[in-house]
């Protein structure tokens, strides 16, 4: 069966730290770029962070650049979202997907679902 499971979340206060996992199955996440999306309750989802699979390249959506660090363990077959200096406004479901990447010359600036997403895990950021 094909799926991704995400692991990580929870409740921490303001400043803490979270790492979530995206582990595959079914399927090598080896040849396949991954982002990591969000939505909160009334939001429009918000592509967070994405990673390709040829040169590790990434983007970082500018509300999380300089917080958040998306890495890979192709031999783990997981993906991981480093999250650190958390704020109230990173409250939110995120989830993992297989997406299209898009460039702006050589920089990764876009990444779009493609093909498998996740079910999510909640991060909760509160006092």
């Amino acid at each position: 069966q094909v799926q991704l499971v995400e692991s990580g979340g929870g409740l921490v206060q303001p400043g803490g730290s979270l790492r979530l996992s995206c582990a595959a199955s079914g399927f090598s996440l080896i040849n396949y770029a991954i982002g990591w999306f969000r939505q909160a309750p009334g939001q429009a989802r918000e592509g967070v962070s994405c990673i390709n699979s040829s040169n590790g390249a990434r983007y970082y959506s500018e509300s999380v650049k300089g917080r958040f660090t998306i890495s890979r363990d192709d031999a783990k077959n997981t993906v991981y979202l480093q999250m650190d200096s958390l704020k109230p406004e990173d409250t939110a479901i995120y989830y993992c997907a297989t997406v299209v990447t898009y460039y702006s010359g050589t920089a990764l600036s876009r990444c779009q679902e493609h093909e498998y997403r996740g079910q999510g895990t909640q991060v909760t950021v509160s006092s």
